[in-house]
């Protein structure tokens, strides 16, 4: 069995990029590990006091994301392929890198919106940083409108 490891972030492309995973796994034989990477700072706030944390805004909001990766896993599940998923906080590359060590992934399946330039300067491609750093082939699945 091949070990994808398939990080989504819940945007308008996951659908896509969902496709694309499955398509492979099925092509593969493999069996998919989803994880989706939380930022640390979800219940903070920055107010007229300074910096506020809410608890309570961050568990809304993990028990959401819960919630979206257990309807993903139950989608890859109805497709004959096995599956589980990890839900994690902190910084996503380290984070996607050590869990595709962990379960011992032949790839990691991420999709590229096609941005470049002065975007990447600024903000920085999470797919990139992964591509540079994996010891793992990494397919990045082109994922435009």
């Amino acid at each position: 069995m091949v070990n994808i490891v398939l990080p989504v972030d819940f945007g308008d492309k996951t659908e896509q990029l969902l496709e694309g995973a499955v398509k492979f796994a099925k092509q593969v034989n493999g069996r998919i590990y989803i994880i989706h990477v939380a930022p640390s700072d979800i219940g903070f706030a920055i107010g007229d006091m300074g910096f506020q944390y809410f608890p309570e805004v961050e568990e809304n909001e993990i028990r959401e994301e819960l919630v979206q990766l257990n309807k993903i896993q139950q989608r890859i599940l109805a497709h004959d392929i096995d599956c589980e998923h990890l839900l994690k906080q902190g910084i996503a590359k380290d984070i996607i890198l050590e869990y595709s060590k962990e379960k011992n992934a032949d790839f990691i399946v991420m999709g590229s919106h096609g941005r470049s330039g002065i975007y990447d300067v600024f903000v920085g491609s999470l797919t990139k940083g992964i591509t540079k750093d994996s010891s793992v082939p990494v397919l990045v699945l082109p994922i435009h409108d």
